[in-house]
């Protein structure tokens, strides 16, 4: 398993945009992909729970991957997430 942690610093927090680039992006890998903020968790491969995660500016997220590919699926969520959020 593989996880990083990512402060989100965009102002509108992950909203509409980012999450779907990230969300199409995930759904290119056979790993499990989870985002937690808080107690709340989502499947990263699935648009409408990360937005019901309600993520807002500055806060803490973090995204765990699990699986054959998890490697290269945490180094693109990392790359999304720091090129949009």
């Amino acid at each position: 398993m593989r996880e990083i942690t990512y402060t989100i610093r965009d102002e509108d927090g992950i909203h509409a945009r980012p999450a779907g680039i990230l969300v199409k992006k995930m759904q290119e890998f056979t790993s499990q992909i989870i985002i937690k903020n808080g107690e709340k968790t989502a499947d990263a491969k699935k648009l409408f729970q990360v937005m019901k995660l309600g993520v807002k500016c500055s806060n803490t997220i973090v995204v765990t991957a699990e699986g054959e590919d998890e490697e290269a699926a945490i180094a693109a969520a990392q790359t999304i997430l720091e090129g949009n959020l």
